[in-house]
């Protein structure tokens, strides 16, 4: 194994990739204020968005799952990698080489697996890009694109490929790079043979496959030669990298236009998807050997950001396949914000085919939002049906008003009950209506009240923090002052320490009546005070989050991190304010203590006990006195 990160290595690292900019290749971000950035949490799902990142501070964190921390435990989180894992890929992004405290810099065979697998990839996109490029044998395959419109500015810019029909050709090139045959195997680009491991993909054209952050996952392979017994598009297998369920074609090309535009376009292949952008649809993408699902909808939602104007446009084939495949995708809608529609070409071709024979402006004009998905869904259960007769109509509306009654927006769901009405010919609207808001209670009844309705996020809490929230103690009600107060001191001590310091310092950790809050102070002053965070914000965070005892106060301290201050103007004056608040009322709960010491000593105490318990309630009257009419200053 390899040795321990160093850790000036490490913040370096994290210093030198912005989060901002490492969280903005996997979600659309918009800004919420106060110098953070607001999105959809990647890690659960949610329609407002309450995933708040903070570049100032290097955080983030999302106040509906809790889950928080910096640059790498959100690369660590998003794409499951160990800790020196994220802290590689990072530095690599950065061009910051690693030292290691055991065996000086890291061999490349001691490296993270998910990394080397990523190496791999890689290299073997590059390698397969420079057989096509260069190759006699590899002109099968420049031919193939060239007769569907694509020359070889295209195939760059796509990074497609040629793999050589040899058996071993890639598997010896990556070993001479010194990659293991576990690797090999591990990674899906070679597959044991009867001595040992070949090459999986032999004399086919190569699509590499990125995911969102634009690393090479996989390969889509297409064939080329009569010769070749296998399907006509082989993809790579399961790996500890590549999902197919969690990869969309042409996402890393795509995303920033899809959240600029908040619209995307379903296509269903390779060719389309270049067709699409060579013709300046640059929002298309496509699924990889698999129907369009669950985990690709929560890809795009992220970069849609769920926004009613979003748009989700599907195209299909128009044959029966591509008929049951636009059924599939409706069955997904629902979990779309966004609209959702359905384009088909004329005579049935796909974006590839429509652009040879009309041209770009076809295809720009094929994906215009056309027919809503869920009309064309009913159009093909519709269809199936003779309505010339009761007994077919009612046949359709059977099959048909269960799909409408699926429809969770009740708004929505009423109007195109209205509409299925029309499609039937059924001249009692109404009817209609009712059978399909009838079906939609009977659903859930059966399912049982279900999951609270979702409800918008805020971007701080306003009125209490749920229980799980809190590290330890009641859940937090902030509608009580003295807990508001005292998390809004936090909140300045950790993002503007530089307007609460010294004096920040020389509160106790039982000025914190709220015991959460009492844990977060506590790992401050074990983090060196809030005198560190004027001389160095950035370690400052990392090291207060290192003192935390444990994960829920780490949480807690990413989440005051972040939080927006409650002013607009946060300056030495607002500051001043909290810090006495804070201070008065822990002056104001002594002096209630010894107020009732008194009471029991002046019965049957001690004189001179009683007299130094008097002196200090004067002292302390006094103080308060002080604070009252000077402030901060007081302090």
């Amino acid at each position: 194994m390899a040795g321990r990160i160093n850790d000036e290595d490490v913040k370096a690292v994290r210093d030198a990739v912005p989060i901002d900019a490492v969280v903005s290749e996997y979600l659309q971000l918009r800004n919420a204020g106060g110098g953070n950035l607001k999105g959809l949490c990647p890690f659960h799902d949610e329609k407002s968005p309450s995933f708040q990142v903070s570049p100032s501070k290097g955080l983030f964190h999302c106040f509906g799952c809790q889950e928080g921390g910096d640059t790498i435990t959100f690369v660590m989180k998003i794409d499951h990698l160990s800790f020196s894992e994220a802290v590689e890929r990072l530095a690599g992004q950065a061009g910051i080489t690693l030292r290691y405290e055991e065996g000086g810099y890291n061999p490349a065979h001691q490296r993270g697996e998910r990394i080397r697998l990523v190496e791999a990839h890689k290299i073997a996109a590059e390698w397969y890009a420079e057989q096509l490029a260069v190759s006699p044998e590899a002109e099968t395959g420049r031919i193939f694109l060239a007769e569907r419109g694509f020359d070889q500015a295209a195939a760059v810019h796509f990074g497609v490929g040629y793999s050589p029909q040899g058996w071993d050709h890639l598997t010896r090139f990556l070993r001479g790079k010194g990659f293991s045959d576990k690797e090999l195997i591990l990674s899906g680009l070679a597959q044991e043979g009867r001595r040992g491991p070949i090459d999986r993909f032999r004399g086919r054209l190569m699509w590499p496959i990125r995911d969102i952050g634009g690393d090479v996952v996989g390969f889509g392979a297409r064939k080329l030669y009569e010769s070749d017994t296998g399907p006509k598009y082989l993809n790579t297998p399961e790996t500890a990298i590549y999902k197919k369920s969690q990869v969309l074609y042409g996402i890393d090309l795509a995303k920033k236009d899809i959240a600029k535009a908040s619209r995307a376009v379903v296509v269903e292949g390779y060719t389309d998807v270049m067709a699409c952008h060579l013709a300046g649809v640059t929002t298309a993408i496509a699924t990889c050997g698999t129907a369009f699902g669950g985990e690709h909808i929560k890809i795009l939602r992220r970069l849609l950001m769920d926004n009613g104007s979003a748009r989700v446009i599907f195209t299909f084939d128009g044959d029966a396949a591509g008929q049951k495949a636009a059924l599939r995708a409706f069955e997904d809608d629902q979990k779309f914000a966004a609209e959702t529609y359905i384009a088909i070409a004329p005579d049935g071709m796909d974006p590839c085919e429509l652009r040879l024979a009309k041209g770009d402006d076809a295809v720009a004009d094929l994906v215009e939002p056309r027919t809503p998905l869920f009309e064309f869904a009913l159009r093909q259960i519709v269809s199936r049906y003779d309505l010339d007769t009761p007994a077919g109509r009612a046949a359709a509306l059977d099959e048909a008003a269960p799909v409408v009654a699926r429809i969770k927006n009740s708004g929505a769901q009423h109007e195109v009950a209205v509409q299925l009405a029309g499609m039937l010919g059924i001249l009692d609207t109404q009817f209609v209506v009712r059978r399909v808001a009838q079906l939609a209670r009977w659903a859930r009844e059966r399912g049982g009240r279900g999951p609270a309705p979702d409800r918008p996020q805020h971007a701080a809490p306003q009125g209490y923090a749920p229980a799980q929230a809190a590290p330890r103690g009641p859940a937090l009600n902030l509608r009580n002052p003295v807990y508001a107060t005292e998390r809004e001191l936090l909140k300045l001590a950790l993002q503007r320490p530089e307007l609460v310091s010294p004096a920040f310092d020389a509160y106790g950790v039982d000025e914190f009546t709220a015991p959460p809050y009492a844990a977060v102070r506590q790992a401050v002053l074990e983090a060196g005070g809030a005198e560190l965070g004027v001389q160095d914000p950035q370690d400052y965070l990392v090291r207060v989050r290192e003192a935390a005892p444990d994960d829920t106060v780490r949480a807690m301290v990413t989440e005051l991190a972040v939080e927006a201050i409650m002013r607009r103007v946060v300056d030495e004056m607002y500051a001043g304010e909290v810090l006495v608040r804070v201070r008065r009322r822990a002056v104001e709960r002594r002096i209630r203590d010894i107020t009732g010491q008194l009471t029991r000593l002046s019965t049957h105490g001690d004189p001179a006990q009683l007299a130094a318990v008097q002196n200090e309630l004067w002292v302390l009257q006094q103080y308060d006195q002080s604070l009252r009419e000077h402030g901060a200053a007081a302090l």
